[in-house]
């Protein structure tokens, strides 16, 4: 007679399951995504604004789905991880979360094999266990979960953002005059290049350069005379093993900006005519800055 297949071994194959699943429905969603998007950008060129605004809600919608399933993803590679703990007649404080979101969710959602992961879950833990889960009784349930589960329609400001950036994505004029008003002003920077009155040079140094003469024959001036010469090199940032990635859009952030100190870090003019950052035309209007216009804004900030 073959040995009986434990609940925790039921348990990890659904969970694999349901990661695959739940991988394949946000491509399905992201390929919608896009077509729905498109179908907005031909409503704003016509001048429907009010029903592009009605069908982008469907949109805002789709994405918060979206970003429910990477969520609930996450929890069961979690599970799958641990499925050892889960041996333990009582839930372990560490997969508590998880194991409640997912309890939680499942019959909120169209993903079945969730929904065989979570009767799993009732075998294991309790009838009470489930209950106190699809309350929330106790407050376990991830926020987020319970946020993205909400049907709160979206608010004004946000179905505003997506229009503005589905506008931008699609090159059209909307709001009108918004691509007559030009590049935003630039931002008053330290000279990166190095050739300003300083010649590069730190404080302490420039101090020293202006407020003192040194013999011509001293060593102190002749490293002064190297550093004024001195300039960054042009392909800084190119070979840097440092990658940064900015956030994606989503929901709660439709337009992610890379900022310092609250402030957006984009290249001035003098950045880009010294080849230390590409021009905002050469983005294609991402607005999300490469690494070598992080690498000049953080070395002039550091002078």
């Amino acid at each position: 007679m073959p040995p009986s297949v434990t609940i925790v071994a039921k348990l990890k194959v659904q969970l694999k399951l349901s990661i695959a699943r739940l991988r394949m429905v946000q491509q399905r969603d992201e390929a919608m995504g896009k077509t729905q998007r498109r179908a907005m950008a031909q409503l704003l060129e016509v001048g429907k604004i009010e029903s592009a605004r009605i069908r982008t809600e469907n949109i805002i919608r789709s994405d918060i789905n979206t970003e429910l399933h990477e969520i609930l993803e996450l929890y069961c590679e979690l599970l799958l991880a641990r499925a050892a703990l889960l041996e333990s007649p009582t839930c372990d404080p560490g997969l508590e979360e998880a194991v409640k979101s997912i309890i939680y969710a499942a019959l909120r959602t169209e993903i079945k094999e969730l929904q065989q992961v979570r009767v799993l879950l009732g075998e294991r833990f309790g009838k009470e266990f489930v209950l106190a889960a699809m309350e929330n009784s106790d407050g376990s349930v991830s926020e987020k979960v319970v946020k993205k589960l909400s049907v709160t329609p979206p608010k004004p400001e946000l179905v505003q953002g997506y229009l503005e950036e589905i506008a931008k994505a699609y090159g059209i004029d909307w709001p009108k005059g918004t691509r007559e008003l030009g590049p935003p002003p630039e931002l008053v920077d330290a000279d990166p290049s190095g050739d300003g009155h300083n010649g590069g040079l730190d404080g302490d140094q420039a101090h020293m350069a202006s407020g003192t003469d040194l013999p011509a024959d001293s060593k102190a001036a002749q490293e002064r005379d190297d550093l004024s010469r001195a300039t960054p090199p042009r392909t800084f940032g190119s070979s840097n093993p440092l990658h940064v990635n900015p956030s994606s859009p989503s929901t709660e952030n439709p337009r992610p900006k890379v900022t310092l100190n609250s402030m957006e870090l984009k290249p001035n003019k003098k950045m880009v005519d010294s080849g230390l950052a590409k021009p905002s035309e050469d983005r294609k209007g991402d607005g999300i800055p490469d690494v070598n216009e992080l690498a000049a804004r953080f070395a002039a900030l550091k002078r």
